[in-house]
């Protein structure tokens, strides 16, 4: 029986995580027992955590991981390495805001015998036009830095074999702040199966976006740099 950990970070998100948790419990439940929905939580302040800590009382297939705030990149490497830890077959990546559908993993599921990562594609994201301009600079940055055109390098929707993973997630520092741009970029620049699917990207279902211009900018910078970094460290 295939087994798929599903992990997800949240930090302060009391106002969606219900429904977040509801939602791709659901999954879980469908591809198998051995499946998990794993909820990293970063120390919240809202009682995001003891949420899912009751809700496992009803769900033997959800855990919760109560970690440190240290941001989402370093939880979502985290993340990564419990479900390599925990013998995953497929590891699942989204995030506790509600901006991802459920309903459209099963499309990746499909997939996954065919392509080695399937990752979403936010071609109509509803999400602000701040975030539309941060994803076309990104991908402008990546162009530049690595010479790679990545269709949507940093979407929270993505569904990758546990053995790919392993390959490449040591390659970076545990405390990278775009794993996922980062993951990205060498399964391409090594002509790894990449699928990308478009997605629907919704606005934040609840809760506050803690995102903003000064935040963004000082992400970009250092983005920049990681980037610059990483290149000389892989050589690509």
């Amino acid at each position: 029986m295939e087994k798929l950990y599903i992990v997800i970070p949240s930090y302060n998100e009391a106002d969606n995580i219900i429904d977040v948790v509801n939602e791709w419990y659901k999954v879980v439940e469908k591809i198998g027992k051995e499946s998990r929905l794993v909820i990293f939580d970063g120390e919240s302040k809202d009682g995001t955590g003891k949420i899912v800590k009751k809700m496992t009382a009803k769900m033997p297939q959800l855990i919760l991981e109560s970690r440190p705030k240290c941001g989402h990149g370093p939880t979502v490497i985290m993340a990564y390495q419990y479900a390599i830890d925990n013998k995953a077959d497929y590891v699942f990546q989204t995030d506790a805001d509600g901006q991802t559908l459920s309903s459209e993993f099963w499309q990746f599921w499909e997939n996954r015998k065919k392509h080695s990562a399937i990752i979403g594609h936010r071609n109509h994201r509803k999400d602000g036009l701040s975030r539309i301009v941060v994803t076309k600079t990104l991908k402008a940055l990546l162009l530049c830095i690595f010479g790679t055109n990545v269709t949507d390098a940093n979407t929270p929707f993505r569904l990758m074999n546990i053995k790919l993973l392993k390959k490449y997630l040591t390659k970076m520092p545990k405390d990278f702040n775009l794993p996922n741009v980062m993951l990205t970029v060498m399964f391409l620049k090594n002509k790894e199966s990449v699928k990308f699917i478009p997605i629907t990207f919704r606005p934040r279902q609840g809760g506050k976006n803690t995102i903003n211009l000064k935040s963004i900018t000082k992400i970009g910078l250092k983005a920049t740099k990681d980037f610059r970094t990483m290149r000389k460290t892989l050589k690509v």
